[in-house]
């Protein structure tokens, strides 16, 4: 299934998120051409600054193959991640991110601290952005000028 059909499914996500008034992302974990574990944005709804797609949709996988390391995984996330979505990814192993809109706020993947470049990072996935893009941007975009 190409890349950018599974990134259909965390764009799905992120609708559901903006629908629970959560910032519209949403974030997707794929095996062996599989979706394992879906997730979109319930900082709001679970009280918790942690519960960023990304960090649910791995804590999910994460559950489901009974092991941390995700080394055989690939992550579909609507929005570049944050650091901490970064480390997370790096912390799992994962071996590619398939990201959609840029975040020149939050993001650092390409944007801010640009995570996976600095020295310390342990683990590199491939990484591809731009997917899904048009599509994010627009959730994103409508969201937020909604709470104006």
């Amino acid at each position: 299934m190409p890349q950018q059909s599974f990134m259909r499914y965390a764009l799905a996500e992120a609708r559901s998120a903006a629908a629970a008034e959560e910032v519209p992302v949403g974030a997707v974990i794929v095996r062996e051409g599989a979706v394992i574990a879906r997730a979109g944005n319930r900082t709001l709804r679970d009280r918790d600054p942690t519960a960023h797609a990304e960090m649910l949709a791995i804590r999910q996988a994460a559950a489901l193959l009974g092991c941390e390391r995700l080394t055989d995984c690939d992550l579909h996330v609507t929005l570049e991640p944050c650091a901490m979505c970064a480390a997370a990814v790096s912390f799992a192993r994962i071996r590619r991110l398939y990201f959609g809109a840029c975040d020149p706020k939050g993001g650092a993947v390409e944007s801010g601290v640009r995570f996976f470049s600095a020295p310390t990072c342990h683990h590199r996935p491939q990484i591809y952005g731009g997917i899904g893009e048009e599509e994010a941007s627009v959730l994103l975009k409508d969201f937020f000028r909604a709470r104006r």
